[in-house]
């Protein structure tokens, strides 16, 4: 019975956080609606984007498809537990430091990489290149990537997140619908007053659309969690939020530094 559970709990850590993706990306274009949260106007949205929104639909649940199966096949072939707890641990504080060090971890792999998806001309031109299509950022688009890049920014980064954080298969799956819909609300170009997020996080939505647009293309790579490898990397931008005289807000750079 018990390894029953740990199989469900496995596929679920899987199958959930893409439902949850679904929702919560759902909730936020509905609240996309309200002018005067949003990062960039409607407009902007139509019209500076490089790909419809059904291409970006089809793509993302391509990319979920082929993750969902890597993770399935992984666990399968690894026997389930490799690195990782099976028994859930239930102390707080066990559980608090699992998550923290599953987020340190999962923001050091993704830093270095997505950095090194810029910084190297071919693979810029032929994987990453794909998500910055959206120069205006919204939350369905979060996981608009190429199916390669998702395999090794999000696949192979959650893995070694699971595995090093020692982290339970049930706590996973708390712990990936949490970073799923954070890295939802870092697209959905929306800056809603009481958002937990940025409260709690600097990495936030109008941290990640510096980066999207061309000033800000070589700096804030930091994602989904904290900015701390920007300041120590020396590629974090600070901006200040203006607002548009339309409605809404801007996300202006304070500094440009030189190259």
């Amino acid at each position: 019975m018990g390894m029953g559970f740990a199989v469900s709990d496995e596929l679920l850590g899987t199958v959930v956080p893409i439902v949850v993706y679904w929702i919560y990306s759902g909730i936020y274009m509905c609240l996309g609606s309200f002018e005067n949260y949003r990062l960039h106007s409607k407009r902007d949205e139509e019209e500076k984007n490089l790909v419809s929104k059904r291409t970006v639909v089809k793509g993302v649940l391509l990319q979920q498809f082929l993750q969902a199966a890597v993770a399935i096949l992984l666990f399968t072939v690894t026997g389930s537990h490799a690195g990782a707890s099976p028994q859930q641990p239930s102390s707080f504080i066990i559980l608090g430091r699992q998550f923290v060090t599953a987020m340190l971890v999962m923001d050091t792999w993704q830093y270095f990489l997505h950095r090194y998806f810029h910084e190297n001309k071919f693979l810029y031109q032929h994987l990453h290149s794909r998500h910055h299509r959206l120069i205006v950022p919204y939350a369905f688009g979060a996981l608009y990537n190429h199916p390669l890049e998702g395999l090794l920014l999000d696949t192979v980064g959650g893995a070694l997140s699971f595995m090093l954080s020692g982290m339970s298969p049930r706590t996973s799956i708390f712990f990936f619908s949490f970073a799923t819909i954070k890295t939802v609300d870092d697209h959905c170009g929306l800056m809603l007053p009481g958002n937990p997020f940025h409260i709690f996080f600097r990495n936030n939505s109008a941290y990640h659309d510096v980066h999207h647009q061309l000033y800000g293309s070589k700096y804030n790579f930091s994602q989904p969690f904290f900015v701390m490898w920007d300041r120590i990397m020396g590629t974090y931008m600070p901006y200040s939020l203006e607002k548009r005289a339309e409605g809404g807000f801007e996300a202006q750079p304070k500094v440009l530094k030189e190259d």
